[in-house]
């Protein structure tokens, strides 16, 4: 118990509005993703004592940046082992959120852990992003899942435009478009995307030496 404070504290170190039923759930992540990656693959075994930075702080970092409200509905594409829409949904209780991957299995896990953790606002769905019909989101997250110009493409037909009142608010930004993790040098990722990105730099937000080289990247949808 006394590791997972610990590693909880990374997390409270940036973030200090956590209810206690939100700290439980966080808290619960450890041993559950542990239980879980011994049976399937989820996470990289190098990568499961990192946990609480590489994965649950990462997801974080768009809570950072954005603001979701009550009732918005965010799809996760690609989501694997739940990142980083799990993380979301713990983060905004009252936000949506519909995580969705190719894999099976994957999927069987995230719904595991969001039910052992009671959350609410959290589904899934075994299917590619491209075959979702006749279903539209306010905003699309995604971590490491292929180039932005194949998220893009996969993101605008189940974007929704939402009204200019919804996402201005102030000193916060509630985005309507695509957020997505991405690392390395993406000069030539973004122009072969044709997008016109707002790109934050990760180690701004969280000083980790982890998030060096590392993005928020968020494409507004702009309905023609």
């Amino acid at each position: 118990m006394e590791k997972t404070e610990a590693k909880l504290e990374l997390i409270t170190k940036y973030f200090a509005e956590f209810s206690p039923e939100q700290l439980q759930q966080l808290a619960a992540l450890d041993d559950l993703y542990r239980d879980w990656n011994n049976k399937i693959n989820v996470i990289s075994r190098k990568d499961i004592d990192s946990l609480y930075e590489k994965h649950i702080l990462h997801s974080l970092s768009i809570a950072a940046a954005f603001e979701f409200k009550k009732g918005n509905e965010v799809i996760d594409i690609g989501t694997g082992g739940g990142f980083p829409g799990l993380p979301l949904a713990i983060f905004f209780p009252e936000t949506n959120f519909h995580l969705v991957d190719s894999i099976g299995k994957k999927i069987k896990v995230v719904e595991a852990i969001a039910s052992a953790i009671g959350l609410k606002n959290l589904t899934t769905q075994h299917i590619r992003a491209e075959e979702i019909k006749k279903r539209k989101f306010d905003c699309v997250v995604s971590r490491a899942v292929a180039p932005l110009k194949e998220l893009w493409t996969w993101s605008k037909p189940l974007l929704r435009k939402m009204d200019d009142l919804q996402v201005t608010d102030e000193s916060v930004t509630i985005p309507n478009g695509l957020v997505c993790l991405k690392g390395g040098d993406l000069a030539n990722e973004i122009s072969e995307s044709g997008t016109r990105p707002r790109v934050m730099e990760i180690f701004d937000i969280f000083a980790q030496a982890y998030f060096h080289d590392k993005f928020i990247v968020y494409v507004p949808f702009m309905k023609r």
